[in-house]
């Protein structure tokens, strides 16, 4: 009862001008939006082709999601066209850093900081990814205030930026630099209320799964203080 009053609580926060744009909020069922998680996964926003999956709004993935098992997740439990649930894209990446955390992908609440849909973060012109993250930043704000996690995981610069300036993460206390030729850096911040930032490389790009660029061990440190 509680797990689904936290997730029936969140609906409310989802903007209602983008219910039926392409996109989508939940990427972890019930079980994950509960008190006490001790880390919060935000991307950037659904990846894939608008037009092509108009079909997938806001309103129906958000049914879609609560009508799952509450211990799903979309990186271990949804199948990509022809791929196998958690073979294609990030999820491998993303699933092999819960294993390495020793979380289940179930009971992590993961979503994007902007719900609508785009093939590449240039899909969206600036001007309007900034007005988009401020319209669904009040779920997020609300979320992290119910889930009170220990650390935020954002993948990449733009959700890192933008997260830490909502939760006044300024000071640098840890960072993971690449031990590869390119030498890509991971960095943590300590935000409000000592919650952790984790400005990550990105797992669309970035290999986690490979020792030289597994940033398991900056995420495990923010979850420990």
């Amino acid at each position: 009862m509680i797990q689904s009053m936290a997730f029936d609580q969140l609906l409310q926060h989802i903007p209602s001008e983008l219910l039926n744009e392409s996109g989508g909020v939940f990427y972890s069922g019930r079980n994950a939006w509960v008190v006490g998680r001790p880390l919060y996964v935000i991307g950037l926003n659904p990846g894939g082709c608008p037009e092509k999956l108009a079909a997938i709004t806001l309103a129906n993935h958000t049914k879609t999601a609560a009508d799952q098992d509450a211990d799903w997740s979309e990186y271990r439990d949804q199948p990509w066209n022809d791929a196998a649930p958690g073979t294609r894209g990030m999820a491998p990446r993303v699933l092999h850093l819960m294993r390495q955390l020793g979380l289940n992908p179930g009971e992590v609440p993961a979503s994007n900081l902007v719900f609508v849909r785009s093939r590449r973060e240039r899909g969206i012109e600036a001007m309007r990814m900034q007005a988009l993250a401020d319209a669904c930043w009040p779920f997020h704000e609300h979320a992290l205030g119910v889930i009170r996690p220990k650390a935020v995981l954002c993948f990449g610069k733009t959700v890192g930026a933008y997260v830490r300036r909502r939760l006044n993460a300024h000071e640098l206390v840890g960072e993971f630099v690449e031990t590869n030729k390119r030498r890509w850096r991971s960095q943590a911040f300590k935000g409000d209320e000592g919650v952790r930032v984790v400005v990550a490389t990105h797992p669309s790009i970035a290999n986690w799964r490979a020792s030289p660029t597994d940033i398991s061990g900056l995420v495990a440190d923010s979850m420990r203080w």
